[in-house]
């Protein structure tokens, strides 16, 4: 198994963990690497539906700790937040990720977009790494949402 596929599993794990109990809110998984291939921290989406996995992994890390470093989302981060906080996308911005593997698509329209922040910035985008079994997690979360077209 690649490394890619073990960090996106890791990812989809922490995903599986959480389904059911994040509200109307997709249960996400996030595995933050330095830029060395360390794992530094990994999240799923809070209960509720807050915070985002993305926002607690970051969270957890001194500032500058992901700079260069890979994210593994489950699925796109977010373009915006409905809360008017910062968005996923934004935070791995900030983070001065390099690259951000992302299974799957959000079909969302708040968190639709994300993947197109990200890659205008210069973060290298990696997308539909195990895709299928992220599109298996999410598939209530697209019946309601649209469809997904990674």
């Amino acid at each position: 198994m690649t490394t890619h596929r073990l960090h996106m599993r890791r990812a989809l794990d922490l995903a599986r963990l959480q389904a059911g109990r994040t509200g109307s809110n997709p249960s996400v998984g996030c595995v933050i690497l330095d830029r060395d291939g360390q794992r530094l921290s990994e999240a799923a989406t809070g209960d509720g539906g807050r915070p985002h996995a993305e926002e607690l992994a970051l969270h957890k890390l001194p500032i500058g700790a992901a700079a260069g470093g890979i994210a593994y989302v489950t699925l796109e981060p977010c373009r915006e937040r409905s809360n008017g906080s910062a968005s996923c996308s934004q935070r791995l911005l900030d983070a001065g990720l390099a690259k951000v593997v992302i299974a799957t698509r959000d079909p969302h329209p708040l968190g639709s977009g994300g993947v197109t922040r990200l890659k205008e910035a210069g973060i290298h985008v990696e997308l539909g790494l195990l895709q299928a079994q992220a599109d298996e997690l999410y598939e209530d979360f697209f019946a309601e949402n649209g469809s997904n077209s990674a």
